[in-house]
């Protein structure tokens, strides 16, 4: 089986206008995105931020739940948050697997960007042999062109079953279905 692991990717991505802009770490995503992850296999959860001030954030709140007195209350979540990685960028990202020819990488979209891997596909590769592999995240209004188009693939977007125009699910439920369609 592949290595796989997941990054958030907070920058570069879009606002509604569809201007590339940096978005704000949230506590929840912190935590949901790495209990998804260690439930899952994944290696690592990348959260890619540029500024100094906002990856200092998360390192409190990782080191509060696996050094500080949370991580000997609450276990399961201190192994989860020892999968956070912090880095400045998704190059940072990409040399952690030996630069960007060492890893391939996938992204997920709620609008369609190009033509999408199903997931049935994709947890095939997974089960194969090949390079590690990293599904980017987007927040805000999802990842930028230039990420977009560096990518080996995009998923399939994930649809619901009532209403089919309506999909806007937060990063963290995205993150979770994804997960469990590749390894679940």
């Amino acid at each position: 089986m592949r290595r796989l692991a997941i990054a958030l990717v907070h920058h570069p991505v879009l606002d509604r206008e569809g201007q590339t802009v940096t978005t704000a770490v949230t506590n929840l995503d912190v935590h949901d995105l790495s209990r998804s992850a260690r439930t899952y296999g994944c290696s690592d959860y990348f959260i890619v931020h540029p500024i100094t001030a906002q990856r200092d954030l998360v390192e409190r709140i990782c080191d509060h739940w696996t050094n500080g007195s949370s991580g000997k209350r609450i276990p399961d979540r201190k192994v989860a948050l020892e999968l956070v990685r912090v880095v400045p960028s998704l190059e940072d990202v990409y040399a952690r697997f030996g630069g960007r020819d060492a890893v391939e990488v996938w992204i997920t979209a709620a609008r369609k960007v190009a033509p999408p891997m199903s997931m049935k596909d994709a947890r095939a590769a997974l089960e194969g042999e090949g390079r590690p592999v990293v599904v980017l995240f987007g927040t805000g209004w999802g990842l930028a062109g230039s990420v977009v188009e560096s990518a080996d693939a995009t998923l399939e977007p994930i649809r619901g079953s009532v209403d089919s125009t309506y999909n806007h699910l937060s990063v963290r439920a995205a993150c979770a279905i994804t997960l469990d369609r590749l390894r679940g």
